[in-house]
């Protein structure tokens, strides 16, 4: 038995408590998996898990050497970044989730310098504007607009994105040019939805006017749970839309959407990547976070930053 192998292979399970899925993130079969921990439990002469049809419990005795686990792997990560060669060249596999737009307007594109720079890091990118179960899921980081509500994570606040509305000139032939946001919830005007991947509602968005504020709920013949659909649906002309610069400036060029209400103004749109308070923060994930850092700085339109 690598006693290496089954130490990961055990505090995999307990993160994402299956030995399916930590037998996913490990590359393993779900067979080596659970022979590891059996040959662990073995050698210590102890039970660390307890194992049903459908869930996985990690024992006391499970849970204190899962706290020791933890600090080993981490002591040994360390070990290994600390030496000048692979802190100069960063490596592994690195297990990130980002908003579908995001990723497709912004991280992917320029992800070549990234790999140029650190060729050794093996990126795997989730896209999708869900929730994600960042343990369970043995995510390393998340990136997301908005401000995290999950007290248990480390967040850093890397951004914020100003926002406009927009809609494409068919719809504004169609149902007319308001000039104040409070037009937009007559009959003949269409908001598109985007849901909320908390409450299931569509988001509602204030504008401002000096000392005016206005929330418009407007009507929805569409809602939808991701950016690319949401982007797509103001195109097609379905509807009105509150989108960040970055997204709709290519549109703007082409001239596929329009501008509206230049004088009103819509909160920026706080961008956060957070990872789980027992997620070491190594060599490849600090240079990761600077990338998307730099990365929101040169090609989003960022009105502030933060540290």
């Amino acid at each position: 038995m690598d006693r290496f192998d089954a130490m990961q292979a055990f505090v995999r399970v307990v993160d994402s408590g299956s030995f399916t899925k930590a037998a996913q993130t490990l590359h393993m079969s779900k067979t080596t998996v659970t022979q590891l921990v059996q040959q662990l439990e073995a050698r210590l002469r102890v039970k660390l898990l307890n194992r049903t049809t459908r869930q996985v419990h990690v024992t006391a005795d499970g849970a204190a050497y899962y706290e020791r686990a933890v600090r080993l792997l981490i002591d040994l990560d360390d070990a290994e970044t600390s030496l000048s060669s692979a802190a100069a060249a960063p490596r592994g596999r690195l297990r990130v989730d980002v908003p579908s737009p995001l990723a497709r307007m912004l991280l992917v594109p320029a992800f070549p310098e990234f790999h140029a720079r650190y060729p050794d890091i093996q990126v795997e990118m989730g896209v999708s504007d869900r929730l994600v179960d960042l343990i369970g899921d043995n995510v390393d980081c998340v990136i997301r607009g908005g401000v995290p509500t999950e007290q248990s994570l480390i967040a850093r606040h890397v951004g914020d994105l100003r926002l406009g509305v927009y809609a494409a000139p068919g719809y504004l032939e169609q149902a007319g040019t308001p000039s104040h946001p409070s037009e937009l919830e007559a009959p003949q005007h269409r908001l598109v939805g985007f849901l909320s991947s908390r409450t299931g509602k569509p988001l509602s968005y204030p504008l401002r006017r000096g000392d005016e504020s206005i929330h418009v709920q407007g009507h929805h013949a569409l809602s939808v749970d991701d950016g690319n659909a949401y982007l797509a649906a103001g195109v097609a002309g379905i509807g009105v839309l509150c989108l960040p610069h970055y997204m709709a400036r290519p549109h703007l060029a082409r001239a596929e959407l329009v501008p509206l209400f230049d004088d009103w103004q819509l909160d920026a749109m706080p961008v956060y990547l957070a990872f789980p308070p027992n997620r070491h923060v190594s060599v490849k994930l600090r240079v990761f976070i600077d990338w998307v850092v730099d990365l929101l700085a040169r090609h989003a339109p960022v009105a502030s930053r933060a540290g």
